[in-house]
């Protein structure tokens, strides 16, 4: 597990040792080569999967004449068709993302799950891209399949983790807007890249309402399989022990006590709304929803592929 406030590329490059097992058995790996993986859809294929009764339109080369003789029934071979489902990785590596109150910040924590995403799946055969989301930029990496390819974008997190700093003097703070727009033409760059059947996995806080995400996941859902992995810290959910605080975002300055039973309540609350909306989105039959802590010590229990 990464800890602290940056990566950078060797530790990433480390973490495709890792031994990463199958997400579910739909999608467990049935050799090493390419295209290895099975589908959901039911075709000619090299894989057997049931026997069921003749149907008309069926190749009768695909017949299962001792069924069929002790049912005295014509019964047909289904087998399950082999195919490649590339893999996009969206990640969000913006300001929003460069907090944490215990062992590591929520940009080093979704960097790694990105790299585990990438190690996993290039390892299952699949082509691997992705697109990194920074403050006023989005790089775009095309599904390729090699070491090569998923060397570059981890790179290319490398580069966007470590450009984010605390404000000061010398780093004037960023203004939400901007990362919003940012994450806007990120999310719509996906989309056009996306085609049919991939498998896309976007890494954030999500910490822009619910209605903004589920505009544009729900597109991706129409025809591609989309995971939710929501990055938090535990300050996201509950405040700190009662004591009197200062925070800052670079511009302007906020006292307050936590110890006050009603601001913590309407705190939890809210945190509380907000999850329950990001989960709801996954309603879909075609998305589902991950949580990761950034104090999660135990990543290796996660399945990617």
């Amino acid at each position: 597990m990464l800890t602290g406030v940056y990566v950078n590329l060797d530790q990433l490059l480390g973490l495709r040792h890792k031994q990463y097992q199958s997400l579910n058995a739909q999608s467990r790996i049935v050799g090493n080569r390419a295209g290895q993986k099975l589908s959901k859809v039911k075709g000619r294929g090299v894989d057997f999967t049931e026997v069921r009764p003749y149907q008309p339109g069926d190749d009768v080369r695909t017949m299962d004449w001792r069924v069929t003789a002790r049912k005295n029934k014509p019964h047909t071979k289904v087998f399950r068709e082999e195919r490649e489902r590339p893999v996009l990785i969206a990640l969000d590596q913006t300001q929003n993302m460069f907090f944490g109150s215990k062992v590591r910040l929520k940009s080093v924590a979704a960097a790694e799950i990105a790299t585990r995403i990438a190690w996993a799946n290039l390892a299952a055969g699949d082509r691997i891209g992705g697109i990194v989301f920074g403050n006023n930029v989005q790089l775009v990496h095309k599904p390729v399949r090699s070491t090569k390819s998923v060397a570059r974008l981890l790179n290319t997190i490398c580069d966007q983790n470590n450009t984010l700093h605390r404000h000061d003097s010398d780093h004037p703070a960023v203004s939400r807007d901007v990362i919003f727009q940012s994450v806007q033409d990120g999310l719509l760059q996906l989309r056009r890249l996306c085609k049919t059947n991939y498998r896309v996995f976007v890494i954030s806080d999500f910490s822009f309402p619910s209605e903004f995400w589920g505009e544009h996941l729900h597109q991706l859902a129409r025809s591609n399989e989309v995971f939710m992995v929501h990055i938090n810290d535990p300050l996201d959910a509950d405040l700190p022990p009662a004591d009197h605080y200062a925070v800052s975002d670079g511009q302007s300055r906020l006292q307050f006590y936590t110890g006050e039973s009603g601001l913590r309540t309407r705190y939890q609350k809210r945190y509380a709304h907000h999850l329950k909306e990001l989960q709801a989105l996954c309603a879909h039959d075609a998305m589902r929803f991950q949580s990761v802590s950034t104090d999660d010590v135990n990543l290796d229990r996660l399945h990617w592929v």
